[in-house]
């Protein structure tokens, strides 16, 4: 799949309108010259040749010089995913933590005052995108004082005013995606807490919320681990726009840049990682599953 995924990549970046050697010289260069840095960029051999050195150099570790920067991509895109991958994993967990609370807190009483509540809440959630959730916390953060609204301080600076500048957009990506984990919870939370095993522990004298806690969310686990594993990937992808509402120097901000200025080297190199990383969050996940609930593992 990665192997069909990486030729994917390479044939859409190509594919692209524009021409990497006149971004680079300008529209006022001389056609020998474009045909001269064609020929040094090898732009001028056909496409699957291209490719196949590219994938070469990949497995080696070597995804190729910016076309922009003229440095390796394997440097810039270490520097950026340093933002990208604490800033997915931030907003995973706080996705998973309010996704699970909401889920527990609905499926206490189906169809109650709270649950209505919840429902309203998680179709707003779900309806708005990352992106306008940001623009909205902007807005409102901008009306108070004090509260960083865009840019990256970096770790350097310490770790707290690191996070600090990471809270907006860590929120933005993970209301939306804690509100779908929220209806996957619920979900399976009530069908799980209608088996028998649910009423012998509320004979036994355990209340719905403690039963659901410890008898129901266990069970439940199987719908909500593959929702939460294709979030993940969702939110290593989905900081693309958010980097740039938050002006943010990860990946997302360095992939926008690189089509910007048709930058097909380090374009190439940032979309791989994430088809790579969408594809191995799903082979973990699949491998959790067994574990979770053994019929998955094909085991007897």
């Amino acid at each position: 799949m990665l192997l069909g995924a990486s030729f994917a990549v390479f044939w859409a970046a190509n594919a692209l309108p524009g021409d990497p050697a006149v971004v680079m010289l300008g529209t006022a260069a001389r056609p020998d010259t474009l045909a001269a840095l064609r020929l040094e960029l090898g732009l001028d051999r056909p496409l699957f040749l291209r490719w196949l050195e590219w994938l070469g150099g990949a497995l080696r570790g070597d995804l190729g010089r910016s076309l922009t920067y003229g440095t390796p991509v394997s440097g810039l895109v270490a520097a950026r995913l340093a933002l990208t991958l604490p800033l997915a994993c931030l907003s995973f967990l706080l996705a998973a933590a309010i996704g699970l609370a909401l889920g527990l807190i609905s499926a206490r009483r189906p169809g109650g005052r709270i649950d209505r509540l919840a429902a309203l809440a998680t179709q707003a959630g779900t309806a708005l995108p990352a992106f306008v959730v940001g623009l909205f916390l902007v807005l409102l953060a901008s009306r108070s004082s004090g509260w960083p609204t865009g840019g990256f301080p970096g770790w350097g600076a310490g770790p707290l005013t690191a996070l600090r500048s990471l809270a907006l957009p860590t929120l933005a990506l993970a209301l939306p995606q804690g509100m779908v984990l929220a209806r996957v919870a619920r979900a399976a939370l009530i069908e799980v807490g209608s088996q028998d095993f649910m009423r012998t522990a509320r004979a036994k004298g355990l209340s719905r919320g403690e039963a659901l806690r410890r008898h129901a969310l266990p069970n439940a686990l199987v719908p909500v681990a593959t929702v939460m594993g294709l979030q993940f990937s969702f939110l290593v992808g989905g900081t693309v726009l958010v980097e740039t509402v938050f002006a943010l120097p990860g990946l997302g901000q360095l992939a926008v840049q690189s089509l910007q200025n048709r930058d097909l080297v380090t374009l190439q190199a940032v979309a791989l990682i994430l088809v790579a990383t969408v594809i191995g969050v799903n082979a973990l996940v699949d491998l959790a599953l067994g574990r979770l609930d053994p019929r998955w593992s094909g085991r007897p």
